[in-house]
């Protein structure tokens, strides 16, 4: 691990305006990820600006019946609060399929957000990645990509999003809200929160330099059956290779959000309306335009299999 220098932000302001000055600073918070990609040398901030104590780790109701969820507050707590469990179960579901219990303890809401990629070609310093290295190539286009992405790719990169909240986060429409250097605050709906990979993979997410996330805002919850279905190769700390987050009404419409297939919560509001028709009609529209390779052409599958077992659960 390369040497670094150290403070805590005394405000929000604070934070974003030390990361504005200093190009190569990261924030700071569970640090579940930003560590080991700093061991790894992947990531090498030269400043570090710890933001645990800025009091963004409550959860609190919205004037129209939402939910404001701090930036710090940890997933294992997200996870265990009444509200989330009672009227955004999917959230609470996805929380807990995720990592392990001592990673949930210290995860943040906004470090899950913003989490890397767990392409085994990023975390290996001696393969080309232009995720790592812009310019220098992607090793899993040609290489082994069994867990790789089928939709949204680029000849650029295949990675996908591991994130298992975000996929939540996407079919509950959530909102993220940040603060800029220059004090100027914004929403960002999740929808419009990530970035396919095109040509620049290494930008990953519309935040700018020294934009600071403060907080995620869910809708007034919308009822229904709350799902989290994850398909992976062993049964717990592991990745998923096919993931479905949805929310099913009554009547068999809903919101779907797909993890695994892309470079970020992949869902397409269009498809939605094939849910009542059922889970290869749906699937077919949610996977249109798919670019599978060989090693993950089952990915394509087990989707309509992992949706079709989702409404068939929803459907009692």
């Amino acid at each position: 691990m390369r040497a670094f220098t150290y403070e805590r932000a005394s405000s929000v302001e604070a934070a974003a305006s030390a990361a504005s000055n200093n190009a190569n600073a990261k924030f700071i918070a569970g640090g579940t990820n930003l560590l080991d990609l700093m061991k790894l040398e992947i990531e090498t901030p030269t400043h570090l600006i710890d933001v645990n104590g800025l009091g963004l780790d409550t959860i609190e109701a919205t004037s129209d019946g939402g939910l404001r969820i701090g930036a710090m507050v940890r997933n294992t707590d997200l996870a265990a609060h009444a509200t989330v469990r009672r009227d955004y179960g999917l959230l609470s579901r996805a929380l807990v399929a995720g990592a392990s219990g001592q990673l949930r303890n210290k995860a943040t809401t906004a470090g899950n957000l913003l989490q890397r990629t767990r392409c085994p070609y990023f975390y290996d310093t001696n393969q080309p990645c232009n995720k790592r290295q812009p310019g220098s190539g992607c090793s899993a286009i040609g290489g082994f990509s069994r867990q790789h992405a089928i939709v949204g790719v680029s000849e650029a990169c295949i990675a996908t999003h591991p994130s298992d909240m975000a996929i939540a986060m996407r079919a509950l429409d959530a909102e993220v809200k940040t603060v800029k250097a220059d004090n100027k605050r914004r929403s960002i709906p999740i929808a419009d929160f990530y970035r396919l990979p095109g040509d620049t993979p290494h930008i990953e997410t519309v935040l700018e330099p020294g934009e600071f996330i403060t907080a995620v805002v869910l809708p007034a919850p919308v009822g229904g059956k709350h799902i989290y279905r994850k398909v992976r190769d062993r049964a717990s700390y592991a990745f998923a290779l096919i993931s479905v987050g949805a929310v099913v009404q009554p009547d068999g419409t809903g919101k779907v959000a797909i993890g695994g297939v892309a470079h970020k919560p992949w869902r397409v509001e269009a498809a939605e309306a094939d849910l009542p028709k059922g889970a290869r009609a749906a699937s077919n529209a949610i996977l249109a335009g798919a670019k599978p390779t060989e090693q993950n052409r089952f990915k394509v599958a087990l989707v309509e299999r992992t949706l079709g077992a989702v409404l068939s659960e929803a459907r009692g």
